[in-house]
């Protein structure tokens, strides 16, 4: 079956929003630490990208659907969308 035009946006979405450098590493970062994820401020830590910058990308992935956010107490913590990613990469391999 072949995608829609709707399909394919969504996924070239997906694929803009890891299109840079701290995305991808950010995207590496949480694959590593999956399924439990990582609080935000070890990520920006572990990457050396300021809370202001780190935000904006991590609002952007998880605008595409490609990470997860959950509230614990104060802290706030990012997990890979596994479901979204494994989604992405069936369209990649669909014959």
């Amino acid at each position: 079956m072949n995608p829609t035009e709707e399909e394919i946006t969504r996924f070239a979405d997906m694929f803009s929003a890891m299109g840079t450098g701290p995305r991808l590493r950010i995207m590496r970062l949480l694959l590593s630490a999956h399924p439990g994820g990582m609080v935000v401020g070890d990520i920006g830590t572990e990457l050396a990208i300021a809370p202001s910058t780190l935000s904006h990308h991590l609002d952007k992935l998880r605008n595409e659907g490609l990470v997860k956010v959950r509230r614990e107490g104060t802290y706030l913590w990012y997990s890979a969308n596994a479901d979204g990613l494994q989604e992405l990469l069936g369209f990649l391999y669909a014959e």
